[in-house]
């Protein structure tokens, strides 16, 4: 199902949005060496019931995991780009950090991840591979403007991935968002601009572009949920929830 969001429901949207963003901004505060993976769910979990808002993903069962997730927001480090499954990790100086949360507030979801390394000791490639996550990012909200098509979106986004010479893969991308997390239609990390559906104001999709440095294959780990580089090299990933507006687009999940 694809959905259209009223202008009442566009207005939940945003603040949906805005307590993702300011979510994420907390925890990436928190988020020190020696930190626990599970610190970081907790934390989590304690600032959604604070809200009034609701998990997306503590009953999340779908058909590609080992359902239910069972924890409120997913935690990748290093290798792994998505779906990570919060566990008793310690965050050591170096590591580079996803992390991908959704809620949702007065019958309206939001999502969005952020990518970072954790303490002082910065690899070079880790902030370039984030960077280029971010600007691919921001491309394909460029190019979500009313009247374009679905396909000048994935375009942008995979333009910017592959000119940085990283991989592409396709099994997992953006998505349609409104009162379900995941909807209609799928929005993939590179396509043809032209193609696919009409975009058109109400319309509120996650826009995710991720990347591996040298592969676009992906291995699951033996909790079913955490999704790894098959050649256990470095990740990113970055995600906003984006509204088509009359005037172009709407970033709906930065901090209030």
């Amino acid at each position: 199902m694809i959905e259209i969001l009223s202008r009442r429901q566009l207005d939940r949207a945003r603040q949906t949005g805005h307590l993702v963003g300011d979510i994420l901004r907390s925890l990436r505060q928190r988020a020190e060496v020696g930190t626990s993976l599970l610190d970081l769910d907790r934390w989590t979990g304690e600032m959604i019931r604070d809200a009034g808002a609701e998990s997306c993903y503590l009953d999340y069962a779908p058909s590609f995991g080992r359902g239910p997730f069972g924890h409120y927001v997913c935690t990748s480090v290093n290798d792994a780009v998505l779906h990570g499954k919060p566990h008793g990790y310690a965050l050591a100086d170096g590591d580079l950090l996803t992390l991908d949360l959704a809620v949702r507030l007065h019958g309206v979801a939001a999502d969005a991840a952020v990518s970072f390394v954790v303490g002082s000791s910065a690899d070079a490639e880790d902030l370039r591979l984030i960077a280029t996550t971010e600007q691919a990012l921001a491309a394909g909200i460029a190019a979500l403007a009313p009247g374009g098509r679905l396909g000048d979106v994935s375009a942008a986004i995979g333009a910017v991935l592959t000119a940085a010479g990283y991989p592409v893969n396709l099994e997992f991308g953006g998505h349609g968002i409104g009162s379900n997390m995941h909807q209609d239609p799928h929005v993939a990390n590179a396509g043809r601009p032209g193609r696919g559906l009409r975009l058109r104001p109400g319309l509120v999709l996650a826009l995710e572009p991720w990347a591996m440095i040298d592969t676009d294959r992906l291995i699951t780990d033996d909790d079913g949920w955490t999704l790894r580089s098959a050649t256990g090299c470095r990740t990113a990933h970055s995600e906003h929830t984006v509204a088509v507006t009359d005037s172009g687009a709407e970033v709906l999940t930065g901090p209030s």
